[in-house]
């Protein structure tokens, strides 16, 4: 069995949502001070890193993340390249057997950069959530912040994958993955009123 670490590392100075909570971490108790441990304290997102979206997110009366059932977030599912492009739509699955896939994870390869957050990235197309919900898929992951453009305020991908019952997991570390099976881990922490949650991805493959 090999192991796929496709967590984005979590490090001061790490590239966030413009606007949004910088990470941060110190050793705010050390062990010259409580006489036997390190202490650490975090300041971070509910969205830094690879991370999950509850609709709460984008949705006043969405779910949130302790609402989420995870099992979504454990499972088979498929890496299927997508280099290149400025946009995924139903038509570039065209000759992809997706039936029965629940799980399908974009690598698209376009954060160049992982220090820096990116001013453009591929969005999701509105009539990608209706073809993806009949086939049966129930989470999408990509390799960059948002299902949406950077500078969408509507988020139609977002609440489009949502009426269809697509659950999303975005800033993906893809770069080493070659297309094909595996098995996804990416459990978001039991945050009662979360609108998101960082996760530690991996994928399995025997």
């Amino acid at each position: 069995m090999r192991i796929f670490d496709i967590s984005r590392r979590m490090e001061n100075g790490m590239p966030v949502w413009p606007g949004d909570t910088a990470f941060q971490y110190e050793v705010s108790w050390p062990m010259e001070e409580s006489g036997s441990v390190n202490v650490g304290r975090l300041e971070l997102s509910t969205h830094t890193g690879t991370h999950v979206d509850a609709p709460f997110h984008f949705d006043n009366n969405g779910k949130r993340i302790i609402d989420l059932d995870l099992k979504l977030y454990i499972g088979p599912a498929r890496v299927i390249d997508m280099i290149g492009k400025e946009s995924i739509g139903a038509r570039n699955l065209n000759g992809i057997d997706l039936d029965g896939c629940k799980r399908v994870l974009f690598r698209t390869l376009s954060w160049i950069n992982p220090s820096v957050f990116p001013e453009k990235i591929p969005h999701i197309e509105p009539d990608l959530a209706p073809y993806l919900a009949s086939k049966g898929v129930k989470l999408i992951g990509l390799d960059v912040p948002s299902v949406d453009p950077i500078d969408s305020k509507e988020l139609p991908a977002h609440h489009r994958l949502n009426e269809n019952g697509i659950h999303i997991l975005e800033s993906l570390m893809l770069d080493a993955i070659e297309p094909g099976e595996y098995e996804l881990i990416a459990l978001p922490l039991p945050l009662v009123q979360g609108d998101g949650s960082p996760v530690r991805a991996i994928l399995r493959q025997w």
